[in-house]
């Protein structure tokens, strides 16, 4: 078995990216590591140990997926941002491989690296046949469902420029197209992976229902009619005793 830390040190030298103050954005490690999590618990699955698995592969791969947009994502190159905006996924994969090959070739064997390239690639295919590109893929698409999932997305927003309202009308036409129903039908082929992120979509839909309650101050205007519609109890007027009192007081 390899030695997962040595891979962890060069993934945290190759992922971490500068913000435009200069101070190093670990948001690319987080995440890898969070995947590389979801794929060491998704291997040990009933359904998924029948495979065989290479997983020195799988965690090697996991923690380089990013690389290729790590490579581009630099905020203090404006030629490289230029080109991220023009980056598909399979393009961000393709760059991700030749990142592998260049830091990890005195690493791995050649079979081996080209193994993890291959993981790499298939996992953003539908119709890969490779169960640790399979494995790797739905880690990959469980970190953007529940609580993960809008930490992931709100990030996105604010790099963006974006507010509070503009996430929600994200977030409601993403519901009123069946975007979250079409990611759990199509999106997991582990039945085990996919009921966790039911339960976490669950979760993400009451948070995203306060944010809204929130952002509309809805709670408030809630306690503001409640107040109007309480009965006023008018209080007994003093009399000539009480009044005598309350003028010594």
């Amino acid at each position: 078995m390899a030695d997962l830390q040595i891979f962890k040190e060069i993934a945290e030298q190759v992922l971490e990216i500068p913000t435009l103050k200069g101070t190093p954005d670990g948001y690319l490690i987080d995440r890898a590591y969070r995947i590389l999590r979801h794929c060491g618990g998704i291997a040990r699955l009933g359904e998924v140990q029948r495979f065989q698995m290479d997983h020195d592969g799988l965690y090697i791969a996991a923690l380089f997926r990013d690389a290729g947009f790590a490579h581009y994502a630099n905020q203090e190159d404006k030629v490289s941002r230029m080109v991220l905006a023009d980056l598909t996924d399979e393009d961000t994969r393709d760059f991700s491989t030749q990142i592998v090959q260049e830091k990890l070739v005195e690493f791995l064997a050649p079979e081996q690296l080209e193994r993890v390239c291959s993981i790499i690639i298939e996992s953003g295919k539908r119709n890969t046949t490779i169960i640790e590109a399979m494995v790797l893929s739905d880690a990959r698409n469980l970190d953007d469902m529940g609580a993960n999932g809008i930490f992931n997305e709100m990030r996105r927003y604010v790099i963006h420029g974006r507010g509070v309202a503009e996430a929600l009308a994200g977030w409601n036409r993403k519901v009123e197209y069946d975007y979250w129903a079409a990611r759990l039908r199509e999106s997991f082929r582990f039945e085990a992976v996919r009921a966790i992120a039911e339960q976490r979509l669950i979760t993400a839909q009451k948070f995203m229902a306060q944010l809204e309650i929130e952002n509309k101050a809805a709670d408030m205007e809630e306690i503001l009619l409640k107040q109007t519609q309480r009965p006023i109890v008018e209080l007994p007027a003093p009399n000539a005793k009480s009044r005598r009192h309350l003028l010594k007081t």
